[in-house]
């Protein structure tokens, strides 16, 4: 069991986060039904925004409602549902796109442009939010940071942002279906990905192995499992939706050659 003050982390965390995940379901719905109004805006993404606050949600308030709170293998759980799953469906939805969409055109203009600026080419660089990620989980069980996390609202409030947030980032740099004017090489992004999956196996097994003080044998074998094979099977479904969105692209540049090619060909006849 992870040893902490009973209680901490229970509050007012939860309730905010609960609520903004709420917020911004609603205003997600709200803006597709204005897509919809203005042209159309598929429901399977509405469907995957939902299904990603729902294990947002869920990561959420598991540790409340679970009997150990202080399970490392709860603890896991949330990590995989608030740091990789609920990160991979948020960003199938597109949500960059929906809101390019339903906005107004000044405003929109205004989130092209962020889109375009030095700081989002930096972030959204699939290195930099590789490194932010797996990085970020390195420090976490590799320093007194996971204990200090269960022992401060504010710390574990910040950790839990930073995970769905850098997961988000993360996601959306390797496969994000949403307008990116940055956008990596397929070679760049296999890399990183390759890269990442491997730092995030090989932190799953040191855990196995050098479980965080405090935390009994066999809940840190159990925990560790849970990261590695359902790191896995998310990153899976990643590496699919990678090399799927790259065999479309793929098709789409040479149709459109092959049109252009079509237009610039002489006719063969003959003027008088």
């Amino acid at each position: 069991m992870v040893h902490h003050q009973p209680g901490v982390a229970t509050g007012w965390f939860e309730v905010v986060a609960l609520a903004a995940l709420l917020v911004a379901s609603v205003g997600y719905g709200t803006a597709a039904w204005r897509a919809r109004r203005r042209g159309r805006w598929p429901a399977h993404r509405s469907l995957l925004w939902a299904a990603g606050a729902l294990c947002a949600g869920g990561a959420i308030a598991l540790p409340v409602v679970a009997s150990g709170q202080g399970s490392f293998t709860t603890h896991m759980v949330t990590h995989l549902l608030l740091g990789m799953l609920a990160p991979l469906l948020l960003v199938l939805s597109a949500p960059v796109t929906l809101a390019l969409r339903a906005l107004p055109q000044g405003r929109a203009r205004v989130l092209s442009a962020v889109l375009r600026s030095q700081v989002a080419r930096v972030l959204m660089h699939p290195a930099v939010a590789a490194v932010l990620n797996v990085g970020g989980l390195w420090v976490l069980y590799s320093t007194d940071l996971f204990h200090r996390m269960h022992n401060s609202d504010l710390v574990y409030a910040v950790v839990h942002v930073h995970l769905l947030v850098v997961g988000y980032v993360f996601t959306a740099s390797i496969i994000g279906p949403d307008p990116d004017p940055h956008r990596a090489s397929m070679r760049v992004r296999s890399l990183v990905l390759v890269l990442f999956i491997a730092a995030h196996s090989v932190l799953a097994k040191w855990l196995y192995a050098h479980p965080p003080d405090g935390v009994e044998a066999g809940d840190a074998r159990v925990g560790a499992q849970v990261m590695y094979y359902g790191g896995d099977a998310v990153d899976v479904v990643i590496i699919v939706l990678l090399f799927a969105g790259h065999a479309r692209a793929t098709r789409r540049r040479r149709r459109s050659s092959h049109v252009r090619g079509r237009a610039a060909r002489p006719s063969g006849k003959l003027h008088a």
